[in-house]
């Protein structure tokens, strides 16, 4: 397991944008939409197909709208008026939108969809402050999007399965803490790689370890023919547990680091030699994975 200074909603982004763009590109058309909505709803005096003395104007359609992000090209549908124009505030020059959302839907991800950070995106987006059941419309569009992907059924068999746990340090209470965001990685049989779960933790206990595993299962994890992780004993044990019948195969990376760092302690170096001497005793792990049985993952460091 290693430690880094990324924030949470951060590492999950950039894991997102690797492997999962679409969820954003998504995520932000459905947000963008309704915000939309809600400016036209201002311009118009009234919702949408609602009947109503104030209104002074009608929509009158959408027009389609290229907008390059970082994600790639995004068609953006954009309500006409009847009377006069609209453009959308989030596209003025230099209004940093993008960076705005996609911050927003990070921050979603780990720790809910907030009234707050949602009043904050729209005043970065340059719109007048909104009504509590604007806010609301916008923030029930992002949960839903942010839910369906957190939730989203594993139809597809995913024959290897990597595991791993990664330590940052968020700012809880006025203070800075340690927490562990562990990450599923599958790869199907047509040799497509995704991310397939990830959850918050104070630490990845054995556990935790189950609790995540079963979620997995649950949303049809299914055909796991290999797990790679680390040799945390409480994830071993996890994995039996929940994945049995499954070979096991301690990831060479992190045997490869935690050796790199025990001989930087005792103020020696990686020769040639050493590294060759290293990678001996994890050879036959490599080529004989272990079947994952409660009895038989603790032989293998």
């Amino acid at each position: 397991m290693t430690s880094t200074s990324m924030t949470l909603p951060d590492r999950i982004g950039k894991l997102l944008r690797e492997l999962h763009p679409d969820f954003l590109k998504d995520t932000i058309l459905a947000v963008l939409a309704q915000v939309m909505e809600v400016e036209v709803s201002h311009l118009t005096g009234a919702e949408h197909g609602e009947r109503s003395s104030e209104r002074v104007n009608y929509r009158n359609g959408y027009r389609p709208r290229p907008w390059d992000t970082r994600l790639g090209q995004l068609e953006l549908a954009i309500p006409r008026l009847r009377l006069g124009s609209y453009f959308p505030s989030f596209l003025e020059p230099r209004r940093r939108a993008e960076q705005a959302l996609l911050a927003v839907i990070q921050e979603a991800y780990v720790h809910g969809v907030s009234t707050r950070k949602v009043e904050d995106l729209v005043q970065a987006l340059g719109i007048p402050t909104l009504s509590k059941s604007e806010v609301s419309r916008v923030c029930q569009a992002l949960d839903t999007q942010v839910e369906a992907f957190r939730s989203r059924p594993l139809t597809l068999a995913y024959p290897y399965l990597w595991l791993d746990a990664k330590y940052v340090k968020v700012r809880q209470d006025g203070r800075v803490v340690s927490q562990a965001i562990v990450t599923a990685f599958g790869v199907n049989a047509e040799g497509y790689r995704e991310v397939l779960g990830l959850a918050v933790g104070a630490s990845e206990s054995e556990a935790f370890w189950r609790e995540f595993l079963r979620q997995l299962v649950g949303r049809g994890l299914h055909g796991v023919k290999l797990v790679i992780s680390d040799g945390h004993e409480g994830l071993k044990r996890a994995i039996a547990a929940v994945l049995t019948g499954a070979a096991w195969q301690r990831c060479i990376v992190h045997f490869l680091i935690e050796q790199h760092e025990e001989w930087q302690l005792g103020r020696r170096h990686l020769s040639e030699q050493s590294l060759a001497d290293v990678l001996a005793p994890v050879a036959p792990l490599a080529a004989e994975p272990t079947v994952a049985t409660p009895g038989n993952l603790s032989k293998v460091a």
